[in-house]
């Protein structure tokens, strides 16, 4: 039986870091110190992260949920704040005396996101947001002030405003759920809403809740924030913004719209206009960017777009498409972030022309800058690729064949705007642009960022496997009923073991087999090849 420490562990790891971090800023400014605490705590995380893959438990009474999909998702919240804090180097662009209190916030929200994707009630699902979204309200004004540049605090207004209203929205379209289902429990309440999706209440109460989620991806309309906040905000916390917090958004929006059914066109449709908006807009206005965080800000909308592709699936091959997918995104973004941060001088913001002659003034930088690019262009053999090729063969799949070509429309307009950053770092004479020295980190960063793309891209088959098995293991993207083959009962006494009064249990109904994902995409394939 999994013991209570070990099935926590991850988050104590991250929790004692944050303690240890809360110390060191008690005394005065020292900000090496508290780096190497927080690199300290990331490392010990992704350690403790992969040894503790295998649990399966259910803690606080019922509460929080320990399996292999909450557990991957921590594993890569781990790898993501390591690599986060590689690139950040000593935070040129952050205040001097705020510097131990910026990790310590670093920390707590990555520690908000760990729990996030285990909540399976809705008060520590709202608990979990807000630990994790907060302490990003606070680094955005971090940022070191310049003459005739404070777009920090007009950024970190508009972040909070837009993120505690977007919250406020979710939170009363959550108390509609709860009215209607009288309990708060994700096991309890998703069986007792699927009866009443139809209802005018129901219909309200998760239209309002979505709205946060859609917050946190920056899907159309709900994007205002994000191209003001990757350009005010600093590059090492808006590194932070356009990665790790869209993977707990997805793994949260998995829960709920599996709700749906197969053969729920309402759905079907408003994810599809939620998407093509995202696509489009993101795509169309990130062509006129000059700001290379900016453009990123708006291909943040378009690639949130692409993600939404696999929920209009409604089912298993979807969301593991879209899990798959959002992770390559981590990587990929990462790896653009990490060329920003050190091109940067003194932390300003960089225009895609300051990229000119980069294969020249630092090989290694312009080498990961053309591998993220490509991959967030779709390009093979990169991640990219397989995470668009798999989204759009679960839409094809379901027989939505309008969508997938206004998908790979805008795939080709977003290849203009990322060639044209490819352009000006391999084939621009750089000028009197001056050369970039490289520390031992930014290298170590660069490295596991190249070889983590092109992995997932090359060989994506265990990693979609195992993404496959732990959602339907989870009992998420299909009835509980139908994963456990086709028994209804099992799939209640699941849902009844999770709700015990124990504050550890194990689950005790048989784990559901799901298909190999790579044979479903080769089976996918040669049909339509076929045809």
């Amino acid at each position: 039986m999994t013991s209570h420490f070990t099935a926590f562990l991850p988050e104590l790891v991250l929790l004692l870091g944050a303690l240890a971090l809360f110390v060191v800023t008690l005394g005065h400014s020292r900000a090496r110190e508290a780096r190497n605490v927080a690199l300290l705590t990331a490392l010990v995380a992704v350690v403790t992260s992969a040894l503790c893959l295998g649990q399966n438990a259910t803690l606080f009474y019922g509460a929080y949920r320990v399996d292999l999909f909450s557990q991957m998702l921590k594993f890569v919240f781990a790898v993501g704040f390591t690599l986060i804090l590689l690139l950040s180097g000593g935070l040129s662009d952050i205040r001097d005396d705020v510097k131990p209190e910026y990790y310590l916030f670093l920390t707590i929200s990555v520690c908000g996101l760990t729990m996030l994707v285990s909540c399976i009630d809705l008060i520590t699902l709202v608990v979990a947001l807000e630990v994790s979204a907060f302490p990003l309200y606070l680094m955005v004004p971090m940022r070191r002030e310049r003459a005739g540049q404070r777009s920090q605090m007009e950024s970190a207004i508009k972040y909070m405003m837009f993120g505690v209203a977007a919250n406020g929205i979710m939170f009363f379209g959550m108390s509609y759920l709860f009215g209607l289902t009288g309990t708060t429990s994700l096991p309890a309440l998703l069986p007792k809403l699927r009866p009443l999706l139809h209802s005018p209440v129901a219909i309200a109460g998760l239209a309002m809740m979505f709205c946060g989620l859609y917050y946190k991806l920056a899907i159309f309309p709900f994007h205002f924030w994000t191209p003001d906040v990757y350009q005010g905000a600093s590059n090492e916390t808006a590194s932070l913004v356009a990665s790790l917090p869209k993977i707990g958004g997805v793994a949260v929006l998995i829960r709920f719209v599996s709700l749906a059914t197969p053969d729920d066109h309402t759905v079907v449709l408003l994810l599809s206009i939620l998407a093509v908006g995202s696509m489009f807009y993101g795509n169309l206005i990130a062509l006129m960017q000059k700001d290379f965080k900016r453009m990123l800000g708006f291909s943040a909308i378009a690639h949130a777009g692409y993600a939404l592709i696999g929920f209009v699936a409604l089912d298993q091959m979807g969301y593991s498409a879209a899990v798959y997918y959002i992770v390559g995104y981590l990587l990929m973004v990462l790896a653009c972030f990490v060329v920003i941060c050190k091109v940067s001088r003194d932390g300003t913001n960089v225009a895609i022309e300051e990229l000119a002659g980069l294969h020249r003034r630092a090989p290694l930088l312009a080498v990961t800058l053309g591998v993220g690019v490509f991959a967030l262009a779709g390009i093979p053999p990169f991640v990219g690729f397989m995470g668009k090729l798999t989204l759009l063969m679960a839409a094809l799949a379901k027989g939505h064949l309008v969508l997938v070509i206004l998908a790979v429309i805008n795939a080709a307009i977003a290849v203009y705007y990322y060639l044209g950053v490819v352009r000006e770092a391999w084939f621009k004479d750089p000028g009197d642009l001056p050369k970039i020295q490289l520390d031992w980190p930014t290298r170590i960063a660069c490295v596991l960022l190249m070889v983590g793309i092109l992995a997932l891209g090359i060989l994506p088959g265990r990693f979609l496997n195992t993404i496959s098995t732990s959602i339907a293991r989870a009992n998420l993207g299909e009835p509980a009923s139908a994963l456990v083959h086709g028994n209804p009962a099992a799939g209640s006494h699941d849902s009844a073991a999770l709700l015990g009064n124990k504050a550890l249990r194990p689950s005790t109904s048989a784990p559901a087999q799901a298909t190999p994902f790579t044979t479903e995409v080769h089976s996918l394939t040669t049909t339509y090849v076929n045809k």
